[in-house]
């Protein structure tokens, strides 16, 4: 069959990011390594994961491993696997195309980080750039940094030819079907020229090649082979690495021979003292291949947990928590969970990859078993190994399982538990937590009822009493503030924990509803995420204090003259009889307030009505929601409202009161963030008014 050779061009978007790592964005550029391993270590789990689900598979998994060949000549580097392979379109959707990673936002977040190393002169904007490469998924593309010219040939178990895809990173790619590839994928590296003053190594030494396994890849369960020349002098062994043995070699098989090597024919050669040196080429198996979550937590290095992390987790950043937990009795597991630094781009999409991956006795299952955690902790990476499963499950029969229910409620508990201990001993690593995913966190008032306590607990909000900053503390006068710290501060005679919802710390706090209780000095809670409009609902109380919006229902803050309050009632009853009649269209009910102290007007909603914010959020999703009339109070101390009631009691009534009732409207609505319904008319009235006063 004649080979039809594609030429195809990456898209603009990706063409740019791709030029981007040609050019060496960032300096640790071994990383490379880990990344091509790790992908054929995912390949070799899918193999073996689809040959148990699919007995009729025509396919050997007796010796599934990673290779690792060196041409020193051709300064070429390849990473072999026989796993699963991929189709040809398989091949353009995943390594072809930047499609699903190369958006804008990464583009410029990657000139930026760029930037700032060069500004900074290499000392930041590099760990920047790795984080990014590491959480939008392009780990592949960093090959372009160490070599010129990328070659990739794969075939998919099943299939009866491959497909062959190359690209130099200019732009443009080749793909074309090969009918001779082996089941699996290989990725041939033609390296740049060693330059040790861009950090860039020479990776077909292979000192190097150890030293990067074993740093980042050496807890992978699969074999990583590669050959080794090995010299005997004099009774002596002497390798590649330079390390020597002394004329003592262990075989296979477990046994030792003196002074004689053995090559892979079979012949035994010599190696006599003073005699000629000896060069033979082995196979070895450079890395341990010990599984992390099976040690003893002493006994591992924070770097080996580490590189586990950013290998599972396909991250760059270093992770803020380590939890290993080891279960016996009727369920037995191990677990290896991470609570990551920084926050994944996709975080909140929908159809993003989430939850840990599964293993059965060290089988590789399932990469994202949702089942394992509660999706407000689809954050946390890591691995659970347990031992009473069956290995040939799917998603549909692990919804059902009871054992997993367990290890379910046992890792969300250990999971809580360590952010506590982070809350209460760690707080700038709280803040950091908090920062990267408080808001995926307080999903969990809605979803987890269980929990529902803690995660109340655990969770800190911006409050009056605190400033915009982030310190790794909560309390007054730092970022954020927990609610056993708001009650902590509470007045004596304060029964309630008074919080505001809106789009932004800085609308809130210029809001009229929260006048009078700056001015008397009550804490408010300032809640800005959009769950936070929805959790408030279901959430009554915390420790006996009932959380109470300060723009629902009537609030009594204890300051008022019961005597005066009903004279003013009196005073004003005309003007909130007739602003009613008035406004009957926009409000159900005009009162005087006792919220207010600088504005003159706000809106209202009843103590157990949807809120316009929330209503937003419904109508958002695709569901109407009916909002009821609200409620709109005055402030009887204000210059307008006075004047308004002044104006209705002349005689006869002075011209345009009607419009102005529209106005108060108007600008209580406009004040708190809301829409007009006429926006139009609004500024019409209003131009009109001000027209008159020039």
């Amino acid at each position: 069959m004649s080979e039809q050779v594609e030429q195809r061009e990456f898209q603009a978007e990706a063409r740019q990011l791709l030029q981007l790592m040609v050019h060496s964005v960032y300096s640790n550029k071994d990383s490379f390594l880990r990344e091509l391993i790790s992908n054929a270590s995912d390949a070799l789990d899918k193999l073996r994961l689809e040959a148990f689900r699919n007995k009729d598979l025509d396919v050997d998994t007796s010796d599934l491993h990673i290779e690792l060949e060196v041409d020193k000549d051709a300064r070429t580097l390849t990473i072999r696997d026989n796993g699963i392979g991929m189709t040809r379109d398989e091949v353009v959707d995943l390594i072809g195309t930047l499609a699903k990673s190369g958006t804008a936002e990464l583009r410029n977040k990657l000139s930026e980080a760029k930037r700032a190393g060069e500004t900074s002169g290499g000392r930041s904007g590099a760990g920047d750039v790795e984080e990014l490469i590491g959480q939008f998924g392009i780990g592949f593309y960093s090959t372009f940094m160490v070599a010129n010219t990328v070659e990739l040939v794969s075939r998919k178990v099943g299939e009866s030819s491959g497909t062959r895809w190359e690209s130099s990173g200019d732009g443009t790619y080749t793909i074309v079907a090969v009918d001779d590839a082996p089941q699996g994928t290989s990725v041939k590296l033609h390296l740049k020229p060693e330059d040790a003053d861009d950090a860039l190594h020479d990776y077909t030494a292979p000192w190097k090649i150890r030293e990067l396994v074993k740093k980042y890849s050496d807890f992978i369960s699969w074999p990583i082979r590669m050959e080794v020349e090995k010299t005997v002098t004099g009774g002596q062994e002497r390798s590649d690495s330079g390390e020597v043995t002394g004329g003592q070699e262990r075989s296979d098989s477990g046994e030792v021979t003196g002074g004689q090597e053995r090559s892979d024919s079979g012949e035994v050669t010599a190696a006599e003292e003073g005699g000629e040196p000896t060069v033979t080429i082995e196979t070895e198996t450079i890395n341990s291949r010990t599984a992390l979550w099976a040690r003893p937590k002493s006994e591992v290095s924070d770097e080996e947990y580490s590189q586990f992390y950013k290998h599972i987790a396909h991250a760059w950043d270093e992770p803020l928590e380590v939890i290993a937990m080891k279960a016996e009795g009727t369920f037995e597991y191990q677990a290896l969970l991470f609570i990551p630094s920084h926050a994944p781009f996709n975080l909140f999409n929908r159809d993003a990859n989430v939850g840990v991956q599964l293993y059965v006795k060290r089988v590789f299952i399932m990469g994202d078993c949702d089942e394992l955690m509660p999706e407000y902790l689809r954050f946390v990476k890591g691995v659970v190994d347990a031992q009473d499963m069956s290995l040939n499950v799917s998603r549909e029969i692990l919804q059902q399982d009871r054992q997993l229910k367990v290890i379910r409620r046992s890792l969300t508990k250990k999971v809580l538990s360590a952010i506590k201990d982070l809350q209460s001993s760690r707080p700038d690593d709280y803040t950091t937590f908090w920062t990267q995913f408080g808001r995926v966190f307080k999903e969990g008032l809605l979803s987890d009822a269980d929990n529902r306590d803690t995660v109340l607990g655990l969770s800190s909000f911006a409050s009056t009493f605190t400033d915009t900053g982030a310190s790794g503390a909560t309390g007054e006068g730092t970022g954020s503030t927990t609610l056993a710290d708001y009650v902590g501060r509470m007045k004596d005679d304060q029964e309630q924990i008074f919080y505001a919802t809106g789009e932004s710390r800085q609308m809130l706090e210029r809001s009229p509803h929260l006048e009078a209780f700056k001015a008397r000095g009550y804490e408010v809670l300032l809640l800005t995420d959009p769950v936070d409009e929805v959790w408030v609902e279901s959430v009554p109380e915390f420790d006996g204090k009932a959380l109470q919006s300060v723009a629902k229902g009537e609030v009594d803050l204890g300051a008022g003259d019961d005597s005066a309050e009903s004279a003013a009632q009196g005073d004003f009853a005309d003007l909130l009889t007739w602003l009613q009649e008035t406004l009957a269209e926009q409000v159900k009910e005009v009162r005087l307030s006792t919220r207010l102290t600088s504005s003159p007007a706000c809106l209202i909603t009843d103590t157990f009505g949807i809120t316009p914010q929330l209503a937003r959020m419904y109508r958002a999703s695709g569901q109407e929601v009916p909002v009821g009339k609200r409620i709109l109070e005055l402030n009887p101390d204000h210059p307008l409202v006075t004047g308004l009631r002044q104006a209705l009691t002349d005689s006869p009534p002075a011209d345009g009161l009607a419009e102005t009732a529209e106005l108060l409207y108007g600008t209580a609505l406009l004040a708190e963030g809301g829409v007009l319904d006429d926006p139009a008319r609004f500024a019409a009235l209003l131009a009109d008014r001000l027209a008159r006063t020039v």
